[in-house]
C-alpha cells in the first residue's frame, strides 16, 4: 500500500535508484517507528498484566491510569550516564547494541500484515524467517565477549547453546506447514489457512513446538537463563547502561512481537477475519492477533518459574526434537493419503495428545533411572 503510493507520486519523475532509495528508507523508518511503539506499548501492557496476575496494581501514577509510565522510564534511562568499562573490546562493545535490533526488524520485512501490505514479498519467506531468526544470537555473544566480564560471557555462552538447541525444533515444526501448504511463500500459507482452516488446528503439535521453541529463543522467563539476575547479575548486558541498554530493551520487545507476528502468520490465519468479522480491516485484525499472542507470552512469564540450564537443554534434545520429527512423518503420510482438512484436524489433535503423553512418560522414566544410577554411584563412591 505504501509502495503503491510512493510509485504513484514519484514513478517517472525520478531515476529508478532514487525510487528504490525512497521506498527502502520509508520502509526502514516505518519498521523502526513500529518497533519503538511496540516497546513502549508492550512494556506498559506487560506491567499491567503482571500486576493483575500477581494480585496487585500495575503502574497507575504517571499519566491517566499509568499510560505515561513507560515513557517516563525511557526518559529516565536515556538520562543515565553511558559508562564504558575498562579493558573492553570497544568496537565490538559499541556495535552489539546497534546490531541487536537488526534481526527482529528484518523479520517484519517479509511479514504480510494484509493482502499486498508487505515490505518484501519473496517466494522463500519462510526460509528467510528461519535464516534471520538464527542471527539474533550473534549480537548477544558480541556483547558478552566484549564486556570483559565473566557473568556477561557466561550469559552469552548460554544464549549460544540455547539458540543452537531450540532453533532445530523451531525449524522442524515448520516442515509440516510446508508439506500441507505446498509453498515457502507466507502469503500462500495464509491463503491456504483461509481456505482449509488455521494451522493451529491442522497442526496443533507443530504449534506447541513452535510456541515453546519461540519462548526459548526470546530468552524470557521461564527461559531467561542468559540474563538470570539470581545467577549472572544481568547476563550479557551487565556492563551496558544508558542508551545502549535501551537498545537491548527495545530488541527484547521487538523480538517478542516478531515471534508473535510469525505465530499469527503461520498458525492463526494471518490477516484472516472469518465470515463474521469482515468489517474489521485485515491489518487491524492482524495486529490484534499479534498483541493477543504477546499477552500469552506475558501470561507464560507470570506463571512458570525459571528452569535450570540442564533441564532446558535436555528438554529440547530429548523431548522437542523427537516430537518434531514424528510430526513431520505423520504429516507426510497425511499429504500422501490426500486426507480432507477435517480428518487431518481430528487425526493430528488426537496424535498430538497421545505423542506428548507417551513421550513424557518415556523421558520421565529415563530421567528417574538416571537419577537413581547417579545416587547409587555417589553412595558407592562415598563408602
Amino acid at each position: 500500500m505504501i509502495n503503491d503510493l510512493i510509485l504513484a507520486v514519484f514513478l517517472g519523475r525520478v531515476p529508478d535508484w532514487v525510487l528504490v532509495l525512497i521506498t527502502s528508507t520509508v520502509g526502514v523508518v516505518t519498521l523502526l517507528a513500529f518497533a519503538v511503539f511496540n516497546a513502549l506499548a508492550g512494556g506498559l501492557i506487560e506491567r499491567k498484566l503482571l500486576g493483575r496476575f500477581q494480585i496487585r496494581y500495575g503502574p497507575n501514577r504517571a499519566g491517566p491510569v499509568g499510560l505515561f509510565q513507560t515513557l517516563a522510564d525511557a526518559l529516565k534511562i536515556l538520562a543515565k550516564e553511558a559508562i564504558t568499562p575498562f579493558d573492553v573490546d570497544k568496537w565490538v562493545y559499541w556495535a552489539a547494541p546497534v546490531v541487536v535490533l537488526t534481526p527482529a526488524l528484518l523479520t517484519f520485512a517479509v511479514i504480510p500484515f494484509a493482502p499486498g501490505m508487505v515490505l518484501l514479498d519473496i517466494n522463500i519467506g519462510l526460509l528467510y524467517l528461519a535464516a534471520v531468526g538464527s542471527l539474533g544470537v550473534m549480537p548477544i555473544f558480541m556483547a558478552g565477549w566484549a564486556s570483559n566480564n565473566k557473568y556477561s560471557l557466561l550469559g552469552a555462552m548460554r544464549s549460544v547453546a540455547m539458540t543452537v538447541s531450540y532453533e532445530i525444533p523451531l525449524v522442524l515444526s515448520l516442515v509440516g506447514l510446508i508439506l500441507l501448504g505446498g509453498s515457502f511463500h507466507l502469503g500462500t500459507l495464509v491463503d491456504y489457512q483461509l481456505q482449509h482452516g488455521w494451522f493451529v488446528f491442522l497442526q496443533p503439535l507443530a504449534f506447541l513446538l513452535f510456541l515453546i521453541a519461540g519462548t526459548a529463543e526470546m530468552s524470557r522467563t521461564p527461559t531467561d537463563l542468559t540474563e538470570g539476575e539470581s545467577e549472572l547479575v544481568a547476563g550479557y548486558h551487565t556492563e551496558y547502561s544508558g542508551f545502549k541498554f535501551v537498545m537491548f530493551y527495545m530488541a527484547e520487545y521487538t523480538h517478542v512481537f516478531a515471534i508473535s507476528a510469525m505465530i499469527t502468520t503461520l498458525f492463526l490465519g494471518g490477516w484472516g477475519t472469518g465470515p463474521v468479522l469482515d468489517l474489521i480491516p485485515p491489518a487491524v485484525w492482524f495486529v490484534g492477533k499479534v498483541y493477543l499472542m504477546f499477552c500469552v507470552f506475558v501470561w507464560i512469564r507470570a506463571t512458570l518459574p525459571r528452569l535450570r540450564i540442564d533441564q532446558l537443554m535436555g528438554f529440547a534434545w530429548k523431548f522437542l526434537i523427537p516430537l518434531a520429527l514424528a510430526n513431520i512423518f505423520i504429516v507426510a503420510l497425511e499429504v500422501q493419503a490426500a486426507l480432507p482438512s477435517l480428518v487431518v484436524f481430528a487425526v493430528n489433535a488426537v496424535l498430538a495428545v497421545v505423542l506428548v503423553m507417551l513421550w513424557t512418560q518415556v523421558v520421565g522414566r529415563t530421567g528417574v533411572a538416571a537419577q537413581r544410577t547417579q545416587y547409587v554411584t555417589k553412595l558407592m563412591s562415598s563408602s
